[in-house]
């Protein structure tokens, strides 16, 4: 039964149509990027980046290089929304896409990620097979249809990600608007919806309407009397993220996945209207179904685990971190603080204190003085940088930090020497004080 429903051959307009989309929206992230500065302020102003623990060794390219880079990946992406060379475009942004992701996170954002596993996904559909540069040169892979699994593993992944997204949402400092009033405070300048936002109704709105969106609307999607409904809800909040959040390309992503949940008909009528429809019923199992079955189901249960991993770490997510990213935790929270470093030479007894700012960018000082793994890389840095002189050190670090504008409390026990602090891949770093964010819960 599984068999027949996943490799049952069905229209593949939806497919095609989003590799349109889609190439073109990465290509306007790739060079949209280039353009905005961001290139500049994340990649090429600061002296090093905080990569993901693991990655050290994955830096910014020199000089210029950066922007030849995003400008390469712009080419896939055109690549990719005209089907040429399909394979190797998508591949190729897919592994420069992720390099740039673990490379940095000063500007991290769980939408990155999300790219990153759309990205491996279309890697692995059909998405050439009709009005395409490589189905008018090799008419043999043409075809106007697809496993029924090309569809679902994309719905799959959706549904994951809102359902995950809304869970998060309900604690305290979510229900009760204390987030949704931060966030619109720094909107208040916007025109014409700035001022508009900052009355309570606006943040009982966003807070409900954001659990309530991102629960229900793969469901609603998925059933035909509210698919309509669901989709013009969906391009309000989408919309609406896009103008207050400005948020990149992403909105506009999760706009054209809309196009896995309408009938095929109506989709080749709006955008193929000279693509024949499949109508047929055929079941087409290939010899290696059973090695993409085994592979779709790790995949999915890693997908969904990661989310639910922070509820076997120690202590609260929000204070730590541990478990935050690839969790689709987003706005969730804000966090400011500060942080003063301290080296200790072994030998001397000699006493530093550190500038940040002679190490870091603007941009990157407040991912150092909040976040606890930038924290322990920073101290790696340093000593990294005296060891090069011959010098071993002791680092110590003692700041605060404050979330969501509550009482700001000490992050870090500053008597742990964090040079020779080993870093827990999967669990708690010990030298974190207790957050106590909601006493007596």
């Amino acid at each position: 039964m599984l068999n027949k429903w996943l490799f049952k051959q069905v229209d593949n307009s939806a497919l095609i149509v989003f590799r349109i989309m889609f190439g073109l929206l990465i290509f306007l992230e790739s060079v949209g990027a280039i353009f905005t500065g961001w290139i500049r302020r994340t990649l090429v102003e600061p002296d090093f980046t905080f990569t993901f623990i693991g990655f050290e060794w994955l830096q910014p390219l020199p000089g210029d290089g950066m922007y030849f880079y995003y400008a390469i990946m712009g080419v896939f992406g055109l690549m990719v929304m005209l089907g040429y060379k399909y394979r190797l475009a998508i591949i190729s942004f897919t592994i420069m896409w992720t390099a740039t992701y673990l490379m940095q996170k000063t500007s991290y954002n769980n939408h990155y990620y999300l790219l990153i596993l759309i990205c491996a996904i279309m890697a692995v559909l059909p998405a050439n097979r009709y009005h395409s540069i490589d189905a008018k040169q090799n008419p043999e892979i043409k075809s106007i249809s697809m496993p029924n699994w090309c569809r679902w593993i994309v719905i799959i992944q959706l549904w994951i990600v809102y359902t995950f997204a809304s869970v998060a949402k309900f604690y305290p400092d979510w229900l009760d608007h204390t987030v949704a009033q931060r966030l619109m405070l720094s909107r208040a300048n916007y025109p014409i919806v700035g001022e508009l936002l900052q009355h309570e109704w606006a943040h009982i709105c966003i807070t409900y309407m954001g659990i309530g969106f991102d629960m229900l609307i793969i469901p609603l999607l998925l059933i035909k009397h509210t698919r309509k409904w669901a989709f013009f809800a969906s391009i309000f909040f989408h919309l609406f993220n896009s103008i207050v959040f400005q948020i990149g390309i992403f909105p506009y992503l999760s706009l054209a996945f809309a196009l896995f949940f309408f009938e095929p008909k109506t989709v080749r009528n709006i955008f193929l209207k000279k693509k024949e429809l499949y109508l047929g019923n055929e079941i087409i199992i290939k010899n290696y179904k059973n090695i993409l079955v085994s592979l779709g189901l790790i995949y999915f249960i890693i997908q969904i685990a990661l989310p639910l991993r922070h509820h076997f770490i120690k202590d609260d997510v929000l204070w730590t971190e541990e478990g935050h990213r690839m969790s689709w935790r987003m706005m969730l929270r804000s966090k400011s603080g500060y942080i003063n470093f301290r080296v200790v030479e072994e030998e001397t007894k000699k006493v530093h204190n550190v500038n940040l700012s002679d190490y870091v960018s603007t941009k990157q000082m407040r991912t150092v003085t909040t976040k606890p793994d930038v924290i322990w890389q920073f101290a790696q840095r340093l000593k990294k940088e005296y060891a090069e002189k011959g010098i071993k050190i002791a680092v110590y670090a003692d700041g605060k930090v404050s979330v969501n504008n509550r009482q700001s409390k000490r992050l870090v026990d500053n008597k742990v020497n964090l040079a020779n602090a080993k870093w827990n891949y999967f669990g708690h770093q010990e030298w974190l004080l207790p957050s106590d964010l909601y006493p007596g819960k």
